[in-house]
């Protein structure tokens, strides 16, 4: 499998049964296609949707059906539309068990910048300021280095999304467990060494006696 394939395979083994979860556009909606159909998880994007499933087939696209960055999907068995100030207070509310955001970067207090590269024009913010602010949990999920340059760093050149510490994140070399004392290698990907994920680390890494392999099920 590809790398964000293996990301996403393994950000769906965070969602239990029953939970509200938020997936950013990009590589978190990705989630959605390794999380079972009848596990009662309902997946939320803040334009609107809830209950959002995995792409259509080729051919089977709905355009009035589309996440918050505009790409296709489906909807299962009870999912709702609702407007935009419903969306975000729900958001705002603290009623998300989760959401999957995609990254920039992530630093040694676990804090996230996503949203804007100086220079760059974006056409807002979008609602990642909300989300890791008012989600019971926050999962990035990214890749560990863009451009030959790692993207878990000691402190973050570019502008933060939120001041709160992030709880998760997932990379094509490892998972990482932001804490008060730094960031916790949990796990390695299948085939990775300690030794290529400490070199693809900009910042430091609280490393145990015994890092497992990540199980994708």
């Amino acid at each position: 499998m590809d790398a964000k394939e293996l990301i996403a395979r393994r950000v769906a083994q965070e969602i239990r049964p029953g939970m509200l979860v938020n997936l950013g556009i990009g590589l978190p909606s990705m989630v959605a296609n390794f999380v079972p159909a009848h596990s009662g998880v309902f997946f939320q994007a803040e334009n609107g949707v809830i209950g959002l499933g995995a792409r259509p087939p080729e051919g089977m696209q709905d355009p009035h059906l589309t996440d918050a960055g505009g790409g296709f999907v489906s909807a299962v068995p009870g999912a709702a539309s609702i407007d935009s100030a419903m969306s975000f207070g729900i958001i705002r509310g603290g009623h998300l068990d989760m959401t999957v955001l995609g990254g920039l970067q992530v630093d040694e207090a676990g804090h996230l910048a996503n949203w804007k590269v100086p220079g760059r024009m974006v056409p807002g913010m979008g609602g990642a300021m909300d989300l890791v602010t008012g989600a019971a949990r926050v999962v990035v999920a990214m890749q560990h280095a863009a451009k030959g340059e790692s993207k878990i760093v000691p402190v973050c050149s570019l502008p933060l999304t939120s001041q709160r510490r992030v709880s998760l994140i997932v990379t094509d070399l490892a998972v990482i467990e932001p804490g008060p004392d730094g960031l916790l290698l949990r796990e390695r990907a299948p085939g990775v060494g300690l030794d290529a994920i400490v070199a693809a680390t900009s910042a430091r890494l609280l490393v145990p006696g015994s890092v497992p392999e990540m199980c994708l099920g």
